[in-house]
């Protein structure tokens, strides 16, 4: 990042990952007064730039509508928070906005049966955080990010049944448990489309010199194990 800083370019392409060091890096990169384009993750403090990615709250309305989808009875749901680092967690905007989302679409849906809510955070480059215990009465789970397959694995590993489970993105690993019918739902945000229109944004702005919208929010699409292969490009 610091060389980037030190560096002339016509435009910027940025996808934040780190939320703290994103916000710090972008606050610096504004000064130079050249477009600068997120995808994936939109950062609002950083005003001025374009975003091109989802709608976080939506996916995670989205996502509670997917959980509650044909169920009758009072369920228990658990929401699995598994990122790098537990405590960026309650600082990371995606995470945030995917989760009130989530937990808006239950509060407006009056006419739904009860649902009771447990969050856990975990780290997940560490062995044996899941346990059992966790999944005791639960019936759903929900996953606000990409790593699903670890929650998948071990509801495989453990031939826990009647899991529902609802998650983002179509890594191989999600896809492999998918396909076996441990994953029900994955919500796709088209990554390669994501940088393809953030690559065109750039064009027209900079080489076009057109005025460009500097909002799109990506469709949300749901894939389930019936039509997973056609997303394949």
């Amino acid at each position: 990042a610091a060389k980037v800083l030190k560096l002339e370019y016509d435009g910027l392409l940025f996808a934040p990952i780190f939320y703290e060091e994103s916000v710090s890096f972008l606050t610096e990169y504004k000064k130079k007064n050249t477009p600068i384009v997120m995808i994936d993750s939109n950062l609002p403090e950083i005003e001025g730039a374009a975003y091109i990615g989802q709608n976080s709250y939506q996916s995670g309305f989205l996502g509670g509508k997917l959980i509650s989808y044909g169920i009758k009875n009072d369920s228990n749901v658990l929401i699995l928070k598994i990122t790098r680092n537990v405590e960026s967690t309650s600082r990371t905007n995606v995470f945030l906005q995917r989760i009130k989302g989530f937990y808006d679409f239950f509060k407006e849906k009056e006419n739904l049966p009860h649902f009771n809510f447990t969050e856990i955070s975990i780290k997940y480059d560490i062995e044996n955080q899941l346990t059992t215990t966790m999944f005791e009465g639960i019936d759903c789970v929900f996953i606000p990010n990409s790593r699903v397959y670890i929650v998948a694995k071990f509801i495989k590993d453990n031939q826990l049944k009647g899991i529902r489970v609802v998650g983002y993105e179509l890594l191989q690993q999600n896809l492999e448990y998918l396909n076996e019918g441990i994953i029900d739902f994955l919500i796709h945000q088209k990554p390669e489309e994501q940088g393809y229109m953030g690559i065109n944004h750039l064009y027209k702005k900079v080489v076009l010199k057109e005025s460009v919208t500097d909002l799109h929010y990506m469709p949300l699409e749901i894939i389930v194990q019936e039509n997973y292969t056609s997303t394949k490009s």
